[in-house]
């Protein structure tokens, strides 16, 4: 404690160490802190014993659950794109080489109280049930132009400027019904709320086709997500060895840790009466309870099974995603499920996830529809927080606080907010274009 670091982080949450990971590789002399004695802060994942211990102090697990040591709980669950900018930060630092992952089996999509295959190529697009003849065909053309699109060649856009033309105008354009425009841009382009329509278009042609690169990345998928082995409790500790490696510094157990200022700058951080001194400090919003304000609140249920979650094809591992218009809502309805296959529970279980928005002052009861799908449980754990997001930039109080974690139950989102703080950080965009991203599958 008694140095100078060019950056002090505080908190191990997956933000926070990709952040330390990034700034150490970038030659930074970093000094990582946590309050709690284990890593992984709100995006922690938990043996069944630290779950109870959670949601029901003083309660053991039932035997029939099979042994704690068995299972890696996500307290925040979240699939990782395969083609999405999460995989190219990990090939970027090389930190897939403390990694192992795993495919989810599908991607599924409530509509009309049905759950169907989300249909992403023209060729699932003729043989999805969720559409009509005549629909099928009509999407299938609107995803061949958004699969065959190419900014610097005019002879792939129809005519089409789509950083002027509104995503509303395009989907007209292919004469697509309200049914389907909603699976699009909630299933396939993973907007969370209807807000895209009125903006230009390119932005969401992008999200398609990412998700059809990822569907298309590796050979035998059939889904455009992967999920680390072990839970995503790995990620957080794949980037704390990275920051490690490159000479980063790290104290767990630091309960007191405050950051320290003068004439409202920061310049370090105290912690057992003594402080360590920095050019700037990163943290989540809980080490800045002045400086946040709360956006939002989530409600998550996990759910251990004895079975997959019905109409996903038996599938170990799958997401499904309720728009919000299916559901009478103004926010989507995620469901997350894994089993043994990612080393998460024990043999003939599953976890099961159900997040959202809370819109109510029921929260639980906002889950209901996506709980209907799970079948019966074993258990059910609810927690709803809150969700903070940092009044200033950082530039002014060198004070670079992340977000909170949404709802949803895909990582986009959230290496946007990494992202965009590396560049309030350190003033310059992260370049990862130098590596393929193929490596990933390695």
């Amino acid at each position: 404690m008694d140095e100078s670091y060019d950056a002090i982080v505080l908190g191990t949450g997956l933000k926070e160490c990709v952040l330390s990971g990034l700034l150490s590789v970038d030659g930074l002399k970093v000094l990582h802190i946590d309050r709690n004695n284990y890593y992984g802060g709100e995006s922690a994942s938990l043996s069944l014993q630290q779950l109870f211990e959670r949601f029901r102090p003083g309660q053991q697990p039932p035997k029939s659950l099979g042994p704690s040591r068995d299972y890696n709980v996500d307290m925040v669950p979240k699939f990782i794109m395969n083609s999405g900018e999460l995989v190219r930060v990990l090939v970027h630092t090389d930190v897939t080489k403390y990694l192992e992952f795993k495919g989810v089996d599908g991607s599924f999509v409530q509509n009309k109280g049905r759950v169907e295959k989300v249909p992403a190529t023209d060729y699932e697009a003729l043989r999805s049930p969720l559409l009509g003849l005549f629909e099928k065909r009509r999407l299938r053309n609107f995803l061949l132009f958004v699969q065959e699109y190419d900014e610097s060649n005019p002879k792939t856009q129809k005519g089409y400027d789509l950083r002027r033309m509104p995503m509303a105008a395009l989907y007209k354009e292919y004469g697509l019904d309200p049914m389907t425009v909603d699976f699009i841009g909630h299933a396939i382009a993973l907007h969370r709320d209807d807000a895209y329509m009125g903006e230009p278009a390119l932005a969401t042609v992008k999200k398609i086709r990412l998700y059809y690169d990822s569907l298309m990345r590796f050979e035998g998928t059939s889904s455009p997500y992967i999920y680390p082995l072990y839970g995503l409790g790995e990620l957080p500790q794949a980037f704390a060895r990275l920051s490690a490696v490159y000479g980063g510094t790290y104290m767990l157990s630091k309960p007191d840790a405050q950051v320290a200022y003068e004439n409202g700058v920061a310049v370090g951080v105290t912690a057992d009466g003594e402080t360590a001194k920095a050019k700037l400090v990163v943290g989540d919003p809980s080490y800045f309870p002045d400086k946040v304000s709360k956006t939002s609140r989530v409600v998550r249920a996990a759910c251990i099974l004895s079975h997959p979650i019905p109409n996903t094809n038996n599938s170990a591992s799958a997401q499904i995603i309720l728009p919000q218009k299916q559901v009478n809502r103004r926010s989507d309805i995620y469901v997350f499920s894994c089993s043994a296959s990612h080393n998460v529970v024990p043999k003939d279980k599953w976890l099961a996830f159900v997040s959202t928005t809370v819109e109510t002052s029921n929260p639980e009861a906002e889950l209901a529809p996506g709980l209907a799908l799970l079948g019966p449980f074993d258990e059910k754990f609810v927690d709803v927080v809150d969700v903070y997001e940092p009044l200033e930039s950082g530039q002014r109080d060198k004070c670079f606080i992340s977000k909170g974690y949404d709802a949803t139950s895909h990582f986009e989102t959230t290496v946007e907010d990494i992202l965009e703080m590396y560049t309030r950080i350190t003033g310059k965009v992260l370049d990862l274009s130098s590596k393929d991203v193929s490596q990933a599958a390695q």
